[in-house]
């Protein structure tokens, strides 16, 4: 059996993952190839992103889900430098009758860029919020939430790269009747340069979650392209991933991660 409405409350956290931009190409900033998986980077950015699950974790016997998360990450200035980012899913996911497709749970968060004193170096931290967008109940929380969001991102190397993204909301409005959402997420990243604009990469993301105190701790190993052109620079990758631990039914045993990303 499966419960899904704790699918898509965990799976909602997905939405917050890893974005990307490209780097400037200014005197003593990194090179574009080690930059492009930088999430605060100074950049207009556009991402499609895609979860593929084909198994879930526990006693859930549904046989796949599915999530492309649409992303749109702007620079502000206010008070100091900010990068704000917009991410709305469309998800597919099971229920009792076997999938519903439709938009999931709209996010967005804002981070405020703290000058590290190397431009290699990029330390954000910000406040975050989900609203209840989702066109059915399988699909989403039903409970506005808000949390934080904090991101680093080491590029001084330019043959490896690393950074985390570590995020934490919690509903404060909705259905009384519908489970509250109270779940964090650590999400490690690392980029190996291969050269060519090839690279190697990992960024599974854990989660665990609050209320029922269900967690998963996958690992993903992939490969990805940069191609780099004078106004867009263009990041595909592929990335499996598969659960090692984990308790409850709300996650994907494996899934396979595969993204475009547009920076201008």
């Amino acid at each position: 059996m499966y419960n899904t409405k704790s699918i898509s409350s965990c799976l909602s956290l997905v939405a917050l993952s890893l974005g990307i931009a490209s780097a400037n190409a200014e005197a003593g900033q990194p090179s574009a190839s080690a930059q492009a998986n930088n999430p605060l980077a100074n950049t207009t950015a556009l991402n499609f992103q895609n979860y593929y699950i084909g198994e879930f974790t526990g006693d859930n016997d549904a046989d796949y889900g599915n999530q492309v998360d649409i992303r749109y990450a702007q620079p502000f200035h206010f008070k100091g430098d900010w990068l704000a980012r917009a991410t709305l899913p469309v998800n597919t996911f099971p229920d009792s009758g076997g999938h519903t497709t439709g938009l999931g749970d709209f996010n967005i968060f804002a981070a405020y860029l703290i000058d590290t004193g190397d431009p290699a170096i990029s330390f954000g931290a910000g406040p975050q919020l989900t609203m209840p967008t989702a066109t059915d109940s399988v699909l989403g929380s039903e409970k506005w939430s808000a949390g934080f969001a904090n991101v680093l991102f080491d590029a001084r190397s330019k043959r490896f790269q690393y950074g985390y993204l570590l995020t934490w909301q919690a509903s404060f409005a909705g259905p009384s009747d519908v489970k509250d959402v109270n779940s964090g997420a650590f999400q490690p990243f690392l980029f190996l340069q291969m050269g060519e604009g090839w690279y190697l990469r990992s960024a599974p993301i854990m989660v665990y979650d609050f209320e029922s105190d269900d967690y998963t701790i996958p690992v993903g190993l992939g490969v990805g392209k940069v191609i780099p052109t004078k106004s867009i620079v263009y990041n595909l990758f592929v990335e499996p991933q598969y659960s090692v631990a984990d308790r409850g039914s709300s996650f994907a045993q494996w899934q396979l991660f595969a993204g475009l990303n547009l920076q201008y």
